[in-house]
């Protein structure tokens, strides 16, 4: 999209309102977002992502007092902006201030239902004997994320159901926030399942391996 510069956007306005009577009271409302500001906004996403991220990766390690639990949310979360990213480049979505919103509730999102998975990952470790450190087999991990799986798709379901309202009946602003966010809730619950889960078994099982040797 082109930018316009400010002298012939206040014309365009003047010429509408004079055109369609409208009253001065009444608003047209526009974005103005310049090479620099769209870099501001990106590197604020970037940055904002970053700083969550590793907080997030802190507080999963200290919590569950395994490292691989933090690395396998992370990479979790690192495809689910990554695909986030995709749908912004491919329907050509706008980088405005949602751009933000959307990256850290998808993250948010989606750590929440990851951190449930590994609850319960802990609690059968736990119930079957295996201490901190000790590697379990796929067994435990399958059965933890069989036992999650429905309270995970319900979820993601009914707050699909919202978004893609959202959407439906939203204005052109709200629709370039909630299909990234439709996407991104499909994306957070396929990650919390199919990459962290395995992930973390995979490096579990890569140090046992490491320590035999």
């Amino acid at each position: 999209m082109q930018r316009t510069e400010n002298a012939k956007r206040i014309e365009l306005y003047n010429t509408i309102k004079e055109k369609y009577n409208l009253k001065a009271d009444v608003p047209l409302a526009h974005e103005d977002f310049s090479a620099t500001i769209s870099d501001e906004i990106k590197w604020g996403a970037i940055k904002a992502v970053i700083v969550g991220v590793i907080l997030i990766l802190i507080y999963i390690t200290f919590r569950f007092k395994d490292y691989k639990f933090g690395v396998s949310a992370v990479m979790a979360l690192v495809h689910d902006v990554m695909v986030m990213l995709t749908v912004y480049a491919v329907f050509r979505i706008p980088l405005n201030n949602s751009f933000i919103a959307a990256m850290l509730t998808i993250v948010g999102y989606s750590i929440n239902d990851t951190i449930i998975v590994f609850d319960r990952i802990r609690e059968n470790k736990t119930r079957k004997g295996y201490k901190e450190g000790q590697a379990v087999p796929a067994e435990v991990v399958n059965s933890s994320i069989n036992q999650t799986l429905s309270r995970s798709i319900c979820t993601s379901i009914t707050t699909l159901i919202m978004v893609v309202l959202l959407y439906v009946l939203g204005t052109d602003s709200v629709k370039e926030f909630a299909l990234p966010l439709i996407v991104g809730v499909a994306a957070g619950t396929y990650s919390s399942i199919f990459v962290a889960s395995p992930l973390w078994f995979d490096l579990s099982r890569k140090r046992k391996k490491a320590t035999d040797k």
